[in-house]
This record gives C-alpha cells, sequence and structure tokens, in this order.
C-alpha cells in the first residue's frame, strides 16, 4: 500500500543545546516525511526572547547537519512573526474569546494554597500547575486598549471557548485512532504575556497551519497539550493535523533527558567521539547516557 505524503516538522527551542531527545524528534519527524515522498521543515520556536540565543540556533543547525537531518525549505523563525501572532490575538479579543489578566504568578500561587480553596487547593492542569482561578474573568474591557497596555496577561476564556468550538472534540492519532479533548481541565490558559507577546500554545498551532503540517510527531510528555491546540484550530478554523506522540529518551534510571538537567549534548557527544551513526541509533533506541 503507498504511503500518502506527509508534512513533518521539528521544531526547536534555542534555550540550549541539543541532546539525544531532540534527536530522537528530528529523526522520527524527518523519517515520517521520507517513507512518501513529503516534506520535512525546520521551525525555531524562540518566542522567548529572553531565554533563546543566536549561538544555540547555529548549534541547532549544526548538530542536525552532523547527524544527516535535512529539512526543505527555508527555516521559520518565530520571533520574525509576532505580528500573524498579535493578529490571531486580536481576533480572538474582538470575538470575546480571551480577556486580559493582572495576576502575578504569586497571586495565583497564593489563590492556589489559600484555605477557601479546598483540601486540593484549586487543583492542577495535567503538567502539575496551578489551575487559573478565574479572579480577571469579569474584569473585560470593551476596548481593549487600557487592558492591553497594563495586563500581565491575556488568557483564553475556555469556557466561551467550548461553547464556540462545541463538545465533540477530538484528534487522530496514527496509533490509537480518534482521542478525545478534554480542555476544560487546563482552565483558561495563557495566550500570550507582557514579557512573551504570544504563548507555546497559540504559535505552535498557529504555525502548523501556517505551514501545512499534516503530521505532528513530538514527544509523549506534549500529549496532554494537544487538547489545547485541538480548541484553538476549531476557533480559528485551521485544518487540523494528525498526531504521532513518541516515546522520549530517558537516562539510566528512566527519567527523560531534559536542558535544565544537563543532559549529554550532541556537541559533547561529537567532541567525545561519538559517531553520528551510534548516536542516531542511541536515539531511535530511546536510550540515554
Amino acid at each position: 500500500m503507498a504511503v500518502s505524503p506527509e508534512i513533518t516538522r521539528f521544531a526547536p527551542s534555542p534555550t540550549g543545546l541539543l541532546h539525544l531527545g531532540h534527536a530522537r524528534a528530528a529523526l522520527l519527524a524527518e523519517a515520517a516525511a521520507r517513507r512518501g515522498g513529503g516534506r520535512f521543515l525546520l521551525r525555531i520556536e524562540d518566542i522567548d526572547t529572553r531565554r533563546c540565543a543566536a549561538a544555540h540556533v547555529a548549534a541547532i543547525a549544526r548538530d542536525l547537519g552532523w547527524l544527516g537531518v535535512v529539512w526543505d525549505g527555508a527555516v521559520r523563525v518565530q520571533s520574525a512573526h509576532f505580528d500573524e501572532y498579535a493578529a490571531v490575538l486580536a481576533t480572538l479579543r474582538a470575538r470575546g474569546l480571551i480577556y486580559p489578566c493582572f495576576c502575578t504568578r504569586g497571586d495565583i500561587a497564593a489563590a492556589a494554597a489559600a484555605p477557601h480553596a479546598g483540601p486540593g487547593g484549586a487543583g492542577r492542569d495535567p503538567y502539575g500547575a496551578p489551575l487559573y482561578p478565574g479572579t480577571c474573568r469579569t474584569r473585560r474591557d470593551a476596548a481593549g486598549l487600557l487592558a492591553a497596555a497594563v495586563a500581565h496577561a491575556w488568557r483564553l476564556d475556555m469556557a466561551r471557548a467550548l461553547a464556540v468550538a462545541g463538545p465533540d472534540l477530538f484528534y487522530e492519532e496514527l496509533a490509537m485512532g480518534r482521542v478525545a479533548c478534554a480542555p476544560a481541565r487546563f482552565g483558561d490558559v495563557v495566550l500570550g504575556r507582557k514579557d512573551c507577546p504570544a504563548s507555546y500554545h497559540l504559535c505552535v498551532t498557529h504555525d502548523d497551519a501556517r505551514q501545512g503540517v499534516t503530521l505532528v510527531t513530538r514527544g509523549e510528555d506534549l500529549r496532554a497539550a494537544t487538547d489545547i491546540h485541538v480548541v484553538l484550530q476549531a476557533l480559528m478554523d485551521w485544518p487540523r493535523p494528525r498526531y504521532a506522540h513518541h516515546g522520549l529518551v530517558t537516562d539510566a534510571r528512566g527519567k527523560r533527558l531534559a536542558k535544565r538537567d544537563r543532559a549529554a549534548t550532541l556537541a559533547g557527544l561529537r567532541a567525545a567521539g561519538v559517531s553520528a551513526e551510534a548516536v542516531r541509533a542511541m536515539a531511535m533506541a530511546g536510550v540515554g547516557l
């Protein structure tokens, strides 16, 4: 049976050097595209301009080249498209689907820990973050101008969003078929901040639609976030790609590799004399160091 061509992408954030987990993600995405004669794209997700560095962008290209990963077309750099993300936020604001939030992270943490929040606090989302208690949900500014100037963030009104998007939200997972979404468990998620004009959730769904991505291959740790992305796709009438969430590379203790834990980098392995072929094999096997 012929395999349909897919458009896939690898979208790292240049906040550090790539490790084996990134290599696995890139290799799997490229392989999925090449199987059917599709296209493999490289995207640099650098919306957090405080933490991202040009040196890491150059290192990403160098590491991928060493691994033998080849992408098609120009690299999309998110920081060059803040105007596009602002337009999406403006559309959602005009439709009454987002609202300005004036609460700091400290305010939210305090609300979650308050005694009146109950034994379990205000609740937590699938990633363990405190759910937003809705403090600013009723503080809507019709024009949005003053609010935009002083608000810490713009939040999606999840209840309104689900009323518009409809109750039957799902995505297609290659290995599982239809997967039902439960985005309400995330509460009113942030789609833009003062210090970061657009959130990961907004940018990634916008860019997948903008670039015509048909198959999103990414780590199992991002599966839960897909629920939020499906809501945004429904609200903005963006095409919904299929998904393939793969297992993560882990260390000897079974913990997934992460930049913050100083996981062995591809550059470090290369400098130590490990061959690209060996790194590819370890990455595809999900074995870390």
